[in-house]
């Protein structure tokens, strides 16, 4: 007990750090259904939380010098622990409303942290100023003391930052770890202080207890056709609607905002239009026999494939591991020994893989948000080029518009794309306008010969009438690992 009490402040620092960076991470899920997971959230969510901890830092010294005790320090840290438990609870409908509001992500971001997450950060900030105030005795060990306390706060920044990413999201939603959160900080209150306002700290105490248990749901009953689930790549949304063009009852899959998966609930066929066009791979290669898709998510074309294609194999690369255990529980996954999945990042294995492809299906641009950069360069064309055989396909999906101000993306994805393959040819799936943001069918085909868009099949040949004509290659445009602002692309596009 005086050991403890001894490292009484290292203690109060070294969890006040860890519950910031905890807090920094988990923020990015909270953000994700409503802004997406681009380069740009990450920015002001860092932003925003670094400038409230300097904030905290300033007035927490200035608040120390008129006298520091340990019932301040208490009454501190309760209070950022209820208003991480406020955040939790306004967080949707906050996001909801700036996202409704202000429809450029990168402004939406900044005021979402300043709604959310300011408050509590400013409050941890006020911690290890206060907390070097109570131990120093004189200026002769004041650097020593400082450093000390600094360097505690710095560990448990970084021993939250690894349990938050390598444990908590894997077991705990984002409304779990925020009650959690709460719960550590109010219990520190009484740890540091328990002689002040214990009621009203019990009463916290047990509300988040409650709360961590059963989900939220005495506040916020869930709909029991919402599944609403954190991994460690995803926030996903599950949840069944009405398809608007067809009035079929559907079942879809959101990964970060984005929709990435759908289901008929009353028939086997595809859900998406663009999806459809992945068929065109056995028109374009009839001797089809081995296919790569790069982007898994609900798993809706693997099984369209592997019922189009009898004789053929197909290898799935989705980085996220948890989703096809959710693929098989809600969109009917079934294990098939002609498919293999694999769960790495799409361009690690793009770099890695020994093995060739009559076709390539590259599925991870679905987001009017951001794409991931890394996919989008001439060295990923490149490798998806080289494992290829002589006559191989690829077919991608691209998210934006043939002219106009959203067009930026698909200008330089065309080009890029031209860059390495010979032929390459853009179908237009929807019948929106060329300015609206759409699907694009990219196709690049590694042999030289002309290809003749007509087929004997109605529903190939209807797909192969909606060509349109490329740019003209322009090499300024295309991307590289060096430069890839694929963000800037998105930057200008309507949430809805």
């Amino acid at each position: 007990m005086h050991f403890i009490k001894k490292l009484k402040l290292e203690i109060i620092v070294f969890i006040s750090g860890g519950v910031v960076m905890i807090l920094e991470i988990v923020g990015s899920r909270v953000y994700a259904p409503y802004l997406g997971s681009s380069i740009y959230v990450w920015t002001s969510l860092i932003g925003i939380i670094m400038g409230s901890l300097s904030i905290g830092y300033y007035y927490g010294g200035k608040l120390a010098d008129k006298g520091a005790n340990y019932k301040t320090l208490s009454g501190l840290i309760f209070l950022a622990g209820c208003f991480i438990f406020l955040t939790n609870i306004i967080k949707s409908v906050v996001l909801y409303h700036i996202v409704s509001i202000i429809p450029d992500p990168k402004i939406a971001a900044i005021f979402a942290g300043i709604f959310l997450f300011v408050f509590p950060s400013i409050l941890l900030g006020m911690v290890s100023p206060y907390s070097v105030k109570m131990r120093l005795t004189s200026l002769n060990d004041s650097a020593s003391t400082v450093g000390n306390l600094y360097a505690v706060s710095t560990v448990g920044s970084i021993f939250g930052t690894f349990i938050a990413g390598f444990f908590l999201i894997s077991f705990f939603g984002t409304t779990g770890i925020l009650y959690i959160l709460s719960i550590i900080l109010i219990a520190l209150s009484v740890f540091i202080y328990p002689e002040d306002k214990m009621d009203l700290k019990i009463i916290m105490l047990s509300l988040c207890s409650v709360l961590v248990f059963r989900g939220g749901d005495i506040l916020f009953p869930t709909n029991k056709n919402f599944i609403d689930v954190d991994t460690k790549y995803n926030r996903v949304w599950i949840y069944d609607d009405i398809d608007t063009e067809t009035q079929r009852p559907i079942r879809r899959m959101s990964l970060n905002r984005q929709s990435a998966s759908a289901m008929f609930l009353d028939g086997d066929d595809l859900a998406w239009e663009y999806t459809k066009y992945y068929n065109l791979a056995g028109f374009l290669e009839p001797n089809l026999k081995k296919a790569l898709l790069i982007g898994g998510a609900a798993y809706s074309y693997p099984k369209e494939f592997l019922k189009k294609f009898p004789n053929s194999t197909l290898d799935v690369v989705e980085i996220d591991p948890d989703l096809i255990g959710l693929a098989k529980k809600y969109f009917n996954l079934k294990d098939n020994e002609r498919m293999t999945v694999y769960n790495e990042d799409g361009r690690v294995f793009l770099n890695s893989s020994k093995n060739k492809y009559d076709v390539v299906f590259v599925d991870v641009y679905n987001s009017d948000i951001s794409a991931p950069a890394h996919l989008t360069t001439v060295e990923s064309v490149q490798r998806i080029y080289d494992i290829l055989n002589e006559n191989g396909v690829v077919i991608t999906n691209l998210l934006t518009s043939v002219k106009g101000m959203f067009s930026g993306f698909y200008i330089s994805e065309f080009n890029t794309y031209k860059k390495v393959f010979p032929n390459v040819y853009v179908f237009k799936v929807n019948k929106y306008s060329e300015e609206e943001i759409q699907n694009l069918i990219v196709i690049g085909l590694k042999g030289n010969e002309n290809i003749v868009f007509k087929s004997s099949n109605p529903e190939e040949n209807r797909m192969l009438q909606n060509r349109v004509e490329g740019p003209e290659l322009d090499e300024s445009k295309v991307l590289t690992d060096d430069y890839a602002p694929v963000e800037s692309f998105f930057i200008s596009s309507t949430f809805y």
